[in-house]
């Protein structure tokens, strides 16, 4: 069979430990065997960030905006303990922050939907999906230890020289600071790549924050949606049959765990993170989420939405049998297949894409899969394979779907 071919490369971010194996795996029986595969290669692992002082991070976003799309393995953050297994030069940013920072926009994370892996809510009918800002917040955030008692303000200084300063704490004790931003037309295009999305998909939007406590910060965001939504948006939705609600982020997550599902859930940042999580386990598994960060100059960015895996990766070093769930990370790379067949106009690629998706679904769907969705089935009998066994399994229903 000839391989499918490629006119633009896609942007190719390596990661780390657990995921770093699969997606050599992914690479070599998935993807190679059928695609000729044009991408232009960056390694994020921690090792080469370090020899890199991060420069490589900001590399492949850079190469991002170049050829528009990119699939990104899974990365590690350095906390304390990293940098010292590591021997960092120092604790580097989130390589995920840092893309986002540069690329700006949205990132889209939804459950991938398997029959026979029900979520924990029981009234989840439809699936629910996170738009999370790629933007700021504790992300692109400055901190300080303070060793003892003092002051600390919140000091801006415009273009003239004039000051503007807020009491943050007196400090009568030591303690830690943080500081953290965002800026306007981020936020202005976060609104409008939700708003566009929920009219794509006709489904209803909610935003929230915390405007009660944060009554400028957080205000802001909602002040924004808002104003946006009021003067572009709202005859479009109302044409659509599809409605923007705005609540407080704690009652938006009583109302999401009441709800049958089937609409977009904006968030900021970090409320986002943690809440894409949380919805990735509750709709069966972390590995069973897709995540696409959109910005808002037309550029794509797929990743798998959980971590490494560490604990699979050091059973993996040692000689030891794992059972990995690679299905987030295919889906990073169909969905950048996809896309760049979309853009390239490419249907045979775009195609491919589709295949290889049904593919993972048809697998499990028929019974193999692997330990973490064995664990949570409905299905009976499942068979519960080891990571190359599912990779493999997933190879002989994608031939049968090419056949």
């Amino acid at each position: 069979m000839a391989k499918i071919a490629m006119k633009t490369p896609l942007v190719e971010m390596d990661g780390d430990e657990m995921t770093r194996v699969l997606w050599k795996m992914i690479k070599d029986e998935l993807i190679l065997p059928y695609v000729d595969l044009k991408s232009e290669y960056y390694d994020l692992g921690l090792v080469h960030r370090n020899e890199t002082a991060d420069q490589v991070t900001k590399d492949s976003a850079e190469a991002t905006k170049k050829y528009g799309v990119a699939v990104k393995c899974a990365t590690i953050t350095p906390n304390a303990a990293r940098v010292k297994e590591y021997d960092l030069k120092e604790m580097y940013k989130s390589p995920n922050g840092t893309i986002r920072a540069i690329l700006d926009g949205t990132v889209f994370r939804a459950p991938i939907i398997v029959k026979g892996i029900e979520p924990y809510v029981k009234n989840w009918v439809k699936p629910i999906t996170i738009a999370r800002h790629a933007y700021g917040d504790v992300y692109k955030a400055s901190e300080m230890k303070i060793p003892g008692p003092g002051k600390a303000e919140l000091v801006f200084t415009d273009e003239n020289g004039n000051e503007t300063r807020e009491l943050i704490h007196d400090f009568k004790e030591a303690g830690v600071l943080q500081g953290m931003h965002n800026l306007e037309g981020s936020i202005e295009n976060f609104a409008r790549s939700c708003f566009n999305f929920a009219l794509d998909k006709k489904q209803d939007l909610w935003f929230a924050t915390k405007d009660t406590i944060s009554k400028k910060y957080d205000h802001t965001f909602k002040d924004i949606f808002q104003d946006i939504y009021d003067n572009e948006y709202k005859a479009k939705f109302e044409e659509a049959g599809i409605t923007y609600f705005y609540t407080l982020i704690d009652d938006a997550v009583a109302r999401v765990v009441r709800s049958e599902g089937g609409f977009i859930w904006a968030c900021k940042n970090y409320d986002g993170d943690v809440m894409s999580d949380m919805l990735a386990t509750a709709f069966g598994s972390l590995s069973m989420m897709t995540s696409v960060l959109v910005s808002p100059s037309g550029n794509y960015e797929y990743e798998a939405a959980h971590g490494t895996v560490q604990r699979h990766y050091y059973k993996y070093l040692k000689g030891e049998e794992t059972s990995t769930n690679p299905i987030a990370t295919i889906f990073a790379w169909s969905g950048a297949l996809q896309k760049r067949g979309e853009l390239d106009g490419l249907e045979s690629l775009t195609d491919f894409g589709k295949k290889l998706e049904q593919a993972c679904i048809d697998t499990v769907e028929g019974g193999e899969m692997t330990k973490d969705l064995a664990l949570i089935t409905t299905l009976e009998n499942p068979k519960t394979l080891n990571t190359e066994e599912f990779i493999a399994a997933i190879k002989r229903t994608l031939d049968g779907l090419m056949a």
